[in-house]
């Protein structure tokens, strides 16, 4: 019984740690997404780099509904619904997700 305790130990610590240096370098510097809520169709992403950035839109449900590339920092969203979406900008090796309401 001892050895279960001591296995779930060693799992629980290197979980904590995997998060750790997930999160270290996981967000973009200088991220900034306005205005957020959208309605106007366009939300603008600015970053410190401000290099290409992959983005990828999930509907509440985990659904991908968009996946584009933008060069600068506009991002046309008037062919989503009106509703609450998770965003995920990819730019070099960092990740940014925030929520992303659409009016």
């Amino acid at each position: 019984m001892k050895h279960f305790y001591l296995v779930i130990l060693l799992f629980v610590c290197s979980l904590g740690f995997s998060q750790e240096n997930a999160k270290s370098t996981a967000d973009i510097d200088g991220f900034k997404l306005y205005p957020n809520p959208v309605t106007q169709g366009k939300v603008y992403i600015e970053t410190t780099l401000n290099s290409p950035k992959q983005i990828l839109v999930f509907d509440v449900l985990g659904t991908q509904v968009l996946q584009t590339t933008i060069l600068g920092k506009e991002l046309n969203l008037s062919d989503l619904a009106k509703g609450v979406y998770i965003l995920r900008v990819f730019e070099k090796d960092k990740v940014a997700t925030r929520k992303l309401i659409i009016k």
